[in-house]
């Protein structure tokens, strides 16, 4: 095999697992209307947190990005701090999750998160960690913000969009519709969903190479 034929055949073997893992992951995704996969990770307080320790409860995940325009559009209107409050206040266990890896654009460790939600006053239930992607590719999520919603017996009931306004100024908020808030009204008054999934918005997760 001449030296070009042995690159051509590298570059292919490396594609072809690359091609594996995406199927794999893509399988193993959460799916609305499906249980949501366990997750496992470590929060900024250095507490493990996993989704069987809340059955019984609904759940947000929102994958987060501080540097993100389309997060620092919920932050700094405070609009996803009041979502935060409104719902922990009710028995919802919130979760900001932040996969993106060290070296890219919202990475942050313990110290640095801890720091971003004293300052903008969040009030998640825990800020999660998840520098591999691990967590992120198990729910397929895609952009920050991207939210998912689990009911108390562990089913995924919404994915997607945070609302219905794609862009990044605050001014559209107060006449957005918000999916989520919409979502967990609905949910909790025995209803069924009515918009269960929608494209999210926002800056692309920054998942390891």
């Amino acid at each position: 095999m001449t030296r070009k034929n042995t690159v051509h055949a590298r570059m292919a073997a490396i594609l072809a697992a690359a091609l594996s893992i995406a199927l794999a992951f893509s399988a193993r995704a959460a799916q609305v209307g499906s249980p949501a996969p366990d997750f496992h990770g470590t929060d900024s307080g250095g507490k493990t947190q996993s989704l069987d320790q809340y059955r019984g409860k609904y759940v947000v995940l929102e994958w987060h990005n501080h540097d993100c325009p389309y997060t620092v559009k919920h932050y700094q209107s405070g609009n996803m701090q009041s979502l935060q409050k409104e719902w922990t206040a009710k028995g919802v266990a919130w979760f900001t999750v932040i996969s993106s890896a060290p070296g890219t654009q919202g990475y942050v460790d313990s110290a640095a998160e801890n720091a971003y939600i004293q300052k903008m006053g969040a009030k998640p239930t825990a800020a999660i960690l998840d520098p591999s992607g691990a967590i992120g590719h198990l729910y397929d999520a895609k952009t920050t913000p991207n939210m998912f919603i689990i009911d108390p017996s562990g089913k995924l009931i919404y994915a997607g969009a945070i609302d219905d306004h794609a862009t990044t100024e605050t001014s559209d908020i107060p006449t957005s519709k918000n999916y989520v808030s919409a979502a967990l009204t609905e949910a909790m008054a025995g209803q069924t969903v009515q918009t269960a999934y929608t494209r999210p918005y926002g800056c692309s997760v920054k998942y390891a190479r």
